[in-house]
């Protein structure tokens, strides 16, 4: 199937359920992005020279990372179910979403370092950090089915990730396609904010995560991307 099409027709899912995505994950988001403001204000005023991080900081980051994982797990639940025709209430699918959160965060991590590897050891040969990059973007292509491993394929972290690697190896291309479409979304949405940042933190944390909800967009045309191949294989 062409990307056209994969694109059409994740525009179409996006479009046809946008009132239940927005009530799944508009919540999750914006806890998100409310996390990510404070600690952003936080390190701004970190004396660079004499750095001093506390347990809130840790604490906000974990439960970051904790909110996304409860976030990807309930928007690749409630994608399968709606792709093979069942109907389940907000609430349920993120209760249904909840035993996933460990795995994914293992698998996030375990990916997350496996991505950032390349391009962190390259950046030690000054120019060579552009290789490192390049490498870096190919392997995020390769992990990028590792939630899909883990809630649909019920996998653990480890076999999600080596399933990922061997899925992705023919769609390997059009993988990166879709990934490369944060770039403009990322560009957008951070002059966006950076606009907003003097009228107020509110007004800020409703467009970033606004544009984290349209983001998810990339997420449902990888997912059919994933069920289109996975249904031929």
């Amino acid at each position: 199937m062409s990307l056209s099409v994969i694109l059409s027709e994740a525009y179409n899912f996006f479009r046809n359920h946008l009132g239940q995505l927005a009530a799944l994950t508009i919540p999750l988001l914006l806890a998100q992005t409310g996390i990510q403001l404070w600690l952003g204000s936080e390190f701004a005023k970190v004396d660079v020279n004499n750095p001093q991080f506390g347990s809130p900081h840790f604490f906000a980051m974990m439960m970051m990372l904790i909110i996304f994982s409860i976030l990807i797990a309930a928007l690749t639940l409630y994608l399968q179910l709606r792709s093979e025709g069942h109907e389940l209430s907000t609430g349920s699918v993120l209760k249904a979403s909840l035993p996933f959160v460990p795995p994914l965060l293992l698998a996030g991590v375990f990916s997350g370092m496996a991505i950032a590897a390349p391009v962190i050891i390259a950046a030690a040969f000054g120019p060579l950090w552009l290789i490192g990059l390049g490498i870096s973007l190919y392997l995020f292509a390769r992990l990028a089915y590792v939630n899909f491993m883990v809630v649909v394929e019920r996998l653990t972290p480890l076999e999600a990730i080596k399933a990922s690697f061997r899925f992705s190896s023919s769609i390997v291309t059009k993988t990166m396609a879709l990934l490369l479409l944060y770039v403009p979304l990322s560009l957008v949405g951070g002059t966006l904010s950076q606009l907003v940042a003097g009228v107020g933190v509110p007004l800020q944390l409703i467009v970033d995560a606004g544009f984290s909800f349209v983001a998810l967009f990339v997420n449902v045309a990888l997912f059919r991307l994933y069920m289109v191949n996975r249904a031929q294989a």
